[in-house]
């Protein structure tokens, strides 16, 4: 009898030897894009509902919620709208009010990202550092009362520093605490541009969020993507990293309506990335072709 091989057989019973593994999304992918300070800096001051709308109309899945005192009897109607028009909390500013902010996201079975910054006692880095562990340790160990993470959010100064925030992280991690890492934002980073890729390497590992922005080595520190001097250049060093997080794009200019400042972001981004070539990312702005 003729011997036939198991090759042959799968073969012949077109069977495959292994699932294909999925494709990785791209990272520039608008459902994973972030709106962020779309709130307090809104000149057309939405409410809630305005608010989804507006995001549902430029086809972003995802927000960072920032807010004022004013804003807080809204909060649950937020949430509400929020999972009306589909569109996922993906972190929540919350600098204080930390238990109220919790069992809201709690009665809404939402789970989150808290993005707080700091500004550290002590003369010396060690006391500096010891002051951040300390002033974290229990904010993390609450904010897994509701499986959610902390976000040690850069805001400038000492505390911004990356070396500085992986330190923080690193101890508290060591402490137990695994929801903790870093919100990273580069309107507060124009400091740090030139050592950006090596930054970038150094808290890849314990990146949340990070959040994009028109860089000028000077003149206005918020601008659109796309309007700084190298923006491309930070945008490759983004993809070839191999960061996979969400990415936050901005309003931050009380001068503007927010839909209007995110779609100049919107655009902005898909210009940079035809020039890198990046055809995949691009088919996630539902086809329409790169502004010029």
């Amino acid at each position: 009898m003729r011997r036939i091989s198991i090759l042959a057989l799968l073969a012949a019973i077109s069977l495959p030897l292994a699932a294909d593994a999925p494709a990785a999304k791209p990272v520039f992918a608008r459902d994973n894009l972030v709106a962020w300070c779309i709130v307090p800096f809104d000149a057309a001051k939405r409410g809630p509902r305005e608010r989804a709308e507006m995001l549902a109309r430029l086809g972003l899945s995802r927000v960072a919620y920032d807010w004022r005192d004013g804003n807080v009897p809204d909060w649950d109607e937020e949430l509400r709208q929020y999972k009306a028009h589909k569109i996922e909390l993906t972190a929540f500013w919350a600098p204080t009010r930390h238990a109220e902010i919790l069992e809201l996201l709690k009665r809404h079975n939402v789970r989150a990202q808290l993005w707080i910054d700091h500004n550290p006692k002590g003369d010396t880095d060690a006391e500096r550092l010891a002051n951040s562990v300390d002033h974290f340790a229990p904010l993390a160990a609450l904010a897994k009362t509701a499986d959610c993470t902390v976000g040690l959010y850069n805001h400038g100064g000492w505390f911004g520093q990356p070396r500085h925030l992986v330190a923080i992280v690193e101890q508290l991690k060591a402490r137990g605490h695994a929801n903790v890492g870093i919100v990273y934002n580069l309107h507060h980073a124009h400091d740090h541009l030139a050592d950006f890729a090596a930054n970038l390497k150094l808290m890849k590992p314990h990146l949340l969020c990070l959040n994009l922005n028109g860089m000028k080595k000077a003149g206005p520190k918020i601008l659109p993507i796309g309007q700084g001097d190298d923006d491309l250049a930070l945008i490759r060093t983004i993809r070839d990293s191999g960061y996979a997080g969400p990415l936050g794009i901005l309003d931050h200019r009380e001068e503007l309506d927010a839909e209007q400042s995110l779609s100049q972001n919107l655009d902005g981004l898909k210009r940079l990335l035809d020039k890198l070539g990046d055809t995949e990312a691009l088919r996630s702005y539902n086809g329409s072709p790169a502004p010029r």
